[in-house]
């Protein structure tokens, strides 16, 4: 026998130790899914998100069942339709029609619904306007919190400008600050009416998805990453 000793071979990077794509593929297509939890997560997207027609029709074709009466959509997406659309009063008495405790229990939205509108009446140069509902229906909330009192600042600071959309705080007029509001209304009503999650499973398991690889990106694993969540692509590891 010769004198030198064989010498065991080891892993000697993170490379040698990273699962080939197509074994990471291999695992995954053998994860056995019923069709039938597909169609409850698909249901369950539809429902929270207020899509009353794609939930019809996919309860009739999939004979999948939402879980909720359907007909309790129509207020509710009519309320967002009136967020998004800057008819704020008017969402509000509908919420106040429809769920009349709800806006009690959650004094934040409250607010941010007052301001929204306080916001759409800068919008339309309404200054006295402005001024009138700050100082009559908003004035007291900023007393109370300082956390409003400084939402209140920033909203009121866009008097100061000729062209508030340019304004450092020009992102209060985005018709996406509409949709912030509509989302948070969105979560409370689901949350009042007690439904299992006010975000869809969906949702979650994308952030899941997400979360999940951060934490392996900052440990500087390698591993076959989705990097299109759109279409789930997967990429070879890096």
């Amino acid at each position: 026998m010769s004198g030198n000793a064989s010498t065991e071979t080891k892993p000697s990077s993170k490379d040698d130790m990273a699962s080939s794509k197509e074994k990471w593929m291999e695992k995954i297509e053998a994860v056995q899914i019923p069709r039938s939890e597909i169609n409850k997560l698909i249901m369950n997207y539809l429902v929270t998100e207020g899509f009353k027609d794609a939930a019809e029709k996919f309860q009739d074709e999939s004979g999948t069942e939402p879980g909720v009466d359907l007909t309790t959509l129509d207020q509710r997406i009519k309320i967002l339709e009136s967020i998004q659309d800057g008819k704020i009063q008017e969402a509000v008495q509908m919420i106040n029609s429809f769920q009349p405790q709800l806006l009690d229990d959650n004094r934040y939205l409250f607010f941010h619904l007052q301001q929204q509108h306080l916001i759409e009446l800068i919008r339309q140069k309404n200054i006295d306007g402005a001024l009138k509902f700050a100082q009559e229906h908003l004035a007291d909330q900023g007393e109370e919190n300082s956390q409003v009192l400084e939402e209140l600042e920033r909203t009121l600071a866009l008097l100061a400008f000729e062209d508030p959309e340019s304004s450092p705080f020009g992102d209060l007029l985005a018709l996406s600050h509409r949709q912030k509001v509509a989302s948070e209304f969105n979560i409370a009503f689901l949350t009042q009416d007690c439904q299992d999650s006010s975000v869809s499973k969906l949702a979650f398991l994308l952030k899941f998805i997400l979360w999940s690889q951060e934490e392996m990106d900052r440990k500087k694993l390698k591993y076959p990453k989705m990097g299109d969540l759109a279409t789930a692509s997967i990429e070879d590891p890096k």
